[in-house]
């Protein structure tokens, strides 16, 4: 079980083709800090329909995009 589940499940029950988060919101859903482990466990998100887009540190946002079926 990754620390990041409850994000990719949030990000799964989602149906936009591209959306972002910010670095709060994540912390919000995930119930944990983003950190630079997110770039390590990002990958799992592709068994969720999405994968991650840009992440910018200066807005501290994520951009998730949904993968074509």
């Amino acid at each position: 079980m990754s620390k990041y589940n409850a994000l990719w499940n949030y990000i799964a029950a989602r149906s936009e083709p591209a959306f972002k988060l910010s670095f709060d919101e994540i912390r919000e859903i995930a119930g944990i800090e983003i950190d630079h482990s997110f770039l390590n466990y990002k990958k799992e998100l592709l068994a969720f329909g999405y994968q991650v887009g840009k992440i910018s540190l200066k807005a501290q946002t994520v951009k998730f995009l949904k993968l074509e079926s």
